[in-house]
């Protein structure tokens, strides 16, 4: 659905086939998640990204629906706050994530934090939660 979602600004997707398959093998891996809205039986927003260890690298979010993907951002926090992720990776600074709390770092802290926060590059597993809210 990421892939799909074009604007007046981006009407081209980095999001190949050869990338679908790699996020579909590292989802089967355990390392690749997604959190997904869903209304009336409609994928209406969403984001997906790898866990490594304690940290969260975002790849890309999405909402065909307004608000969608600030849905799944909460959720997001609430679930790597469960597991004791320390950080998220957001990739780019923008107005929506500064809103919901995103601040810049250098790379020299990137780097420290990712040292500190990455002692194992095992599979966190099945994210899968039973307690699937609908709208």
């Amino acid at each position: 659905m990421c892939a799909d979602i074009r604007t007046d600004a981006r009407r081209e997707t980095w999001i190949s086939t050869e990338m679908r398959q790699a996020y579909i093998r590292l989802h089967h891996l355990g390392y690749a998640h997604s959190v997904e809205c869903w209304s009336d039986g409609a994928l209406t927003g969403g984001l997906y990204g790898i866990a490594l260890d304690r940290v969260f690298f975002g790849e890309s979010m999405f909402s065909a629906v307004s608000n969608a993907s600030k849905i799944a951002l909460i959720h997001l926090v609430a679930r790597l706050r469960e597991k004791s992720f320390q950080m998220i990776d957001c990739q780019m600074t923008t107005q929506h994530l500064l809103r919901l709390g995103a601040r810049e770092i250098t790379g020299e802290r990137f780097s420290e934090l990712l040292c500190q926060n990455i002692q194992s590059t095992a599979p966190d597993g099945n994210w899968t939660n039973d307690t699937k809210k609908k709208s």
